[in-house]
């Protein structure tokens, strides 16, 4: 969209908004109908939104609807395309008209993330015991002799999870990748897009320049640390290293399409390409916890009642959904036996040459998703300050709320802290108990505190 100097009327271009220089940075995501105000919690009683789709969503009362498609369709019967759920809980497919219309592309996408990904805390204790046994042998004359070895075993003490996944607060929020942010943007290897605006000096008419070209090794290695980052201190995926110099990326739904392209351009883009090994994926993140903190206190949990080995993982899957051509190549490499004897056979190398070098071989789009929130702010109205006149501090906690510039903000969901307290005395209990089961707790078992963090350490002869 190109906005007009003489008359401020905004021109669409392939689904890009180039607001006037003068112009203030979008505040609000749209969503479905005619309202486009902030977006309320899911807790909040009274609220009142827009259908979204006919109610595929989870929360569909407050789900967000990227910009690309908003007006609700009209009433029919919705395609069902066919997936399936690979092991690890992303879902694939390879469904025909998925890859030739980018509409169904698109309202696909937003029905597969009502799905919440799978989140747990993973706890696991091991050591090693050494141990003998009898190894009988003859030699080359037929006497049969016996001897005694030593070898190391692992003994498995405790194997347990813990569902996060059921504090989720909010979700989808569905975000996209800047556009200088290294991705997979229908190539084999990472691009950025690159705008510029300039002044025509004869009639002084605003002119857009695209270009696109590889990232640089530099360029993926800093996206990559910052995307772990994000990640560890539970930053919601659209937000940029400059999070803490910006108050208003607080609010997780504003600005959160930072791409130049909306989903739906972005799903026309690949559904255009004729590659035969291409693939579409719309990554879900969670997002809201200081995960690097959490498993260190956990962690430090675990030790002060076990002596030995300690695994703590964050694990998340279901993660991302994957859209690939209807071709016997594509749905045999989406075949986890058939890639493994493509392995076992030496011919998968070629196919992955032939994937990255090929003029029709691969390509990958991986520049949108879903975000699902553990905790996050979000805006309130509040009566202006009658005590002063002087402008709220930079950044003020006062309980539930916090003061960000002119903003204020309220806090949504359960802080990691609150969590670890409810769950520190099941979890110390449980590894004394050596539990070992692949069913998540789902709520805390509310025993007696122990008073001695040394009281039932776990020891092994």
């Amino acid at each position: 969209m190109i906005l007009d100097s003489s008359n401020e009327t905004a021109i669409d271009v392939k689904g890009k908004l180039y607001p006037p220089a003068d112009s203030t940075e979008l505040q609000e995501q749209p969503i479905p109908g005619s309202s486009t105000g902030p977006l309320l919690p899911t807790h909040a009683p009274g609220t009142q939104q827009p259908s979204k789709y006919g109610g595929h969503f989870v929360n569909a009362d407050n789900a967000y609807v990227p910009q690309g498609g908003e007006e609700p369709p009209p009433e029919f019967t919705p395609y069902e395309a066919e997936y399936f759920e690979a092991d690890n809980g992303d879902v694939i497919s390879h469904d025909r008209h998925l890859n030739e219309d980018g509409e169904a592309l698109y309202r696909f996408l937003l029905a597969q993330s009502e799905k919440r990904p799978k989140v747990v805390f993973h706890f696991r204790g091991t050591h090693e015991e050494r141990r003998t046994r009898s190894v009988s042998s003859t030699d080359s004359n037929g006497n049969s002799r016996t001897r005694s070895e030593s070898y190391h075993e692992t003994v498995e003490d405790f194997n347990f999870y813990i569902d996060v996944g059921q504090h989720i607060v909010h979700g989808p929020v569905h975000w996209s990748v800047p556009d200088d942010t290294p991705a997979y943007r229908g190539k084999m290897y990472k691009e950025v897009d690159l705008y510029t605006r300039t002044r025509s000096e004869i009639h002084q008419d605003l002119e857009i320049g695209f270009s696109r070209r590889k990232a640089t090794r530099k360029e993926v290695k800093s996206a990559k640390r910052w995307s772990e980052d994000q990640r560890t201190r539970g930053l919601p995926p659209w937000v940029g290293p400059s999070y803490f110099s910006r108050g208003e990326d607080l609010n997780p739904f504003q600005n959160v399409l930072k791409s130049s392209w909306t989903l739906r351009d972005w799903a026309d883009d690949y559904c255009t390409s004729d590659k035969l090994l291409k693939e579409f994926v719309y990554q879900k993140k969670v997002y809201g916890w200081a995960i690097s903190d959490l498993t260190t206190a956990l962690t430090a949990a675990i030790k002060s009642v076990y002596r030995h080995k300690v695994q703590v993982e964050f694990q998340v899957t279901g993660t991302k959904v994957i859209v690939r051509p209807d071709n016997h190549l594509s749905r045999t490499i989406s075949n986890k036996w058939l890639l493994a004897l493509l392995w076992l056979f030496l011919i998968y190398p070629f196919i992955w040459l032939y994937k990255r070098f090929g003029q029709q071989g691969g390509g990958q789009w991986a520049v949108c998703g879903g975000a699902y929130a553990l905790k996050f702010w979000t805006p309130v109205n509040l009566p202006p300050r009658q005590d002063t006149l002087e402008p709220p501090p930079p950044f003020e906690e006062n309980g539930a709320m916090v003061h960000v510039g002119q903003g204020v903000y309220t806090f949504v969901g359960m802080r990691e802290g609150q969590w670890f307290e409810q769950w520190e005395g099941t979890v110390r209990r449980a590894v004394k108990r050596k539990l070992r089961t692949k069913t998540a707790l789902t709520e805390p078992d509310h025993g007696p505190d122990d008073t001695n963090p040394n009281t039932g350490i776990c020891q092994s002869t």
